[in-house]
């Protein structure tokens, strides 16, 4: 409910967020609970204070992933840590809302860590918080919100939802901040996984959400740090972690060219991915680049720049939202704008990619992400380069 006591500025944009939500089916009722999931950063404890202050009945939910609380930096690397599970109890204590912790270390294990260790070990590189949000954040939340009796389940997202009442599906958009913009991660997600979601944060600039931090008091997240590295390796150094969790991480191989000569040797093709051009340990006298890894040989292919330029990739794993199309902007890493590309389906579970220009470094094992301008049609994994 809005109160006279609430900051003049979180007032205001209550009220428009409200709107907006109303003018796009999220009409929000007193005995509606949700559950959000709050990580102890700034985006999903807006998100809370938000829905708890437009007549929600707010749970937050922190679930701990970390294999173990010594990963975990105290200044704000990683996420999901002891730390963060402080301040996000802090910030449910200041909304006075009901807060728990949930365990799950041995899933995130499973499903993120293990799977990010075998696509190293298959030569290709991957993209861990997509898996995160596939298997931890949504289904396990889901699942815990059920459990609660809870109606939907909230998180601090960059992006957005609609319900297409014509069409009867649901639309994932970008965020309307397209710098902090992450419906590229959010392609796995399905239709009724979409349907149970709210993503309140997307219809906000990252400026307005802090500002609204300051404005609610929650001073233990409002000038938060972004977390920059993945959160099982909060010192960015993953060279040491795939040192210590990959097999045969040491084996070393030929370095070559594109055409078989050898220029030296790599430490271990876990190392190393696909434009890289830092640390390859030879002297050519000209730049050169990791243009592919061949496990079977294991040998890493490096060369000029040029020969990243590739058309034609494969995509597996596929997930649909809405049908696929002949024609789409496609997304290949989170930094890129997207390419014009034509589609073709390769059985049931496969497409082909074929770009109108050439797009530099294609890697296998990242997130390929399908748009018709603001909307996300599905998404997949880059299986091959071809």
């Amino acid at each position: 409910m809005l109160t006279s006591r609430q900051p003049k500025f979180a007032q205001q944009f209550i009220t428009d967020v409200l709107f907006n939500c109303r003018a796009r089916g999220y009409t929000a009722q007193m005995t509606m609970r949700v559950v959000v999931a709050m990580s102890g950063g700034v985006d999903s404890s807006v998100a809370a204070a938000l829905m708890h202050h437009q007549g929600y009945e707010v749970i937050g939910i922190t679930m701990t992933l970390s294999p173990n609380d010594s990963q975990a930096a105290p200044a704000g690397r990683g996420c999901c840590s002891v730390w963060d599970v402080n301040d996000a109890e802090k910030v449910a204590w200041k909304l006075g809302i009901r807060h728990y912790a949930f365990n799950l270390r041995d899933e995130f294990q499973k499903h993120v860590i293990d799977d990010f260790v075998a696509e190293y070990a298959r030569g290709r590189t991957p993209n861990p918080c997509r898996r995160c949000n596939q298997h931890i954040k949504f289904d396990h939340l889901l699942q815990r919100a059920r459990e609660l009796g809870a109606d939907k389940v909230v998180t601090g997202h960059y992006a957005r939802i609609r319900y297409d009442e014509e069409a009867r599906t649901h639309r994932l958009l970008r965020g309307l901040d397209q710098s902090k913009d992450q419906s590229y991660v959010l392609a796995s997600l399905t239709q009724e996984q979409l349907s149970q979601t709210l993503f309140p944060v997307g219809e906000l600039a990252k400026s307005e959400v802090r500002r609204l931090a300051h404005e609610y008091g929650l001073s233990s997240v409002a000038d938060k740090p972004e977390s920059q590295d993945l959160c099982f390796i909060p010192d960015g150094d993953t060279a040491g972690f795939l040192r210590k969790n990959l097999p045969n991480a040491e084996q070393p191989g030929e370095i070559v060219e594109s055409d078989g000569t050898r220029l030296g040797d790599h430490q271990g093709l876990g190392y190393y991915t696909v434009g890289q051009r830092k640390g390859l340990g030879i002297a050519t006298g000209k730049p050169r680049y990791v243009l592919e890894l061949r496990v079977a040989s294991n040998q890493l292919v490096v060369g000029d720049p040029d020969e990243l330029l590739r058309s034609r990739m494969e995509v597996e794993e596929l997930n649909w939202l809405q049908r696929m199309p002949e024609r789409a902007l496609v997304k290949y890493r989170h930094q890129t704008p997207g390419a014009d590309a034509t589609l073709t389906a390769v059985g049931e579970d496969r497409l082909t990619v074929g770009f109108d220009t050439p797009q530099r470094a294609l890697t296998p094992g990242q997130v390929s992400v399908f748009y018709d301008g603001d909307e996300v049609l599905g998404g997949g994994t880059i299986a091959s380069i071809l």
